[in-house]
């Protein structure tokens, strides 16, 4: 069974009144709910628990990790972003959630600012799939309206995804690389834009589809590991 951490920040939901109605267990309640659905082996940590609930033992048992920041991001620790930076690398899945992009976890994987441009006007966001026979976009329509979000534009200060599966086009005109997906080392990584955190759209049953696909496609099922170092003589010719 696949091991998932969903990971979040926890003070949004705990300080604003609107945030919290929306998510009263907190953002990662949320997601926790509907991985568990679909019956991923589901953990969650926040950023005040000890070691951020990213330990060396919590990391070595997660196949994929779910990444949702927004307004301290500096606070997690420079040990724990390299940690689980090892642990990408070494095969685990990453899925990085909305302001998520700013997480120093990303912005070191990615090895670029991640900035953009963003206005927060509740506007319609319409996210149009531009891969279909991606595995993430397995049973997703061809297009996902979300009836208020939180606008990102371009530019999105980012490598260009090995595959770009979704795209958003918002009311001001806007439009943004909205669904990317990397390879670093053995480990997969999908950036999904959608989810602020006083809009409801974690709720939203196509957005679960995403992310649920996400997390299966991210967790790595090849289980050989490369070998390094010196060779110190050639092999043996047959």
């Amino acid at each position: 069974m696949t091991t998932v951490t969903v990971w979040n920040e926890y003070r949004v939901e705990k300080e604003d009144d609107e945030a919290r109605e929306v998510y009263p267990e907190g953002i990662h309640g949320a997601i926790a709910d509907f991985l568990e659905d679909e019956e991923f082996d589901v953990q969650t940590a926040t950023i005040d628990d000890p070691e951020h609930g990213l330990t060396e033992e919590t990391l070595n048992e997660t196949d994929v990790l779910t990444w949702w920041g927004h307004e301290a991001h500096e606070e997690v620790a420079d040990e724990v972003v390299e940690r689980v930076r090892q642990q990408v690398l070494s095969g685990m899945g990453l899925v990085v959630l909305h302001s998520g992009h700013f997480s120093k976890i990303f912005k070191r994987l990615m090895g670029t600012t991640c900035d953009l441009k963003w206005r927060n006007e509740a506007e319609r966001e319409r996210i149009w799939t531009v891969e279909p026979g991606h595995p993430i976009a397995e049973g997703v329509p061809e297009s996902i309206e979300v009836p208020e979000a939180e606008m990102y534009g371009e530019r999105f200060d980012v490598p260009a995804p090995d595959t770009l599966v979704f795209t958003s086009w918002f009311e001001g005109g806007e439009v943004f690389r909205s669904g990317c997906c990397y390879r670093r080392g053995a480990g997969r990584i999908f950036y999904f834009r959608p989810g602020h955190e006083t809009y409801p759209i974690y709720h939203q049953s196509e957005i679960q589809q995403v992310v649920t696909n996400a997390v299966e496609w991210a967790e790595n099922v090849n289980s050989t590991s490369p070998s390094f170092g010196n060779v110190p003589e050639p092999p043996e010719e047959g």
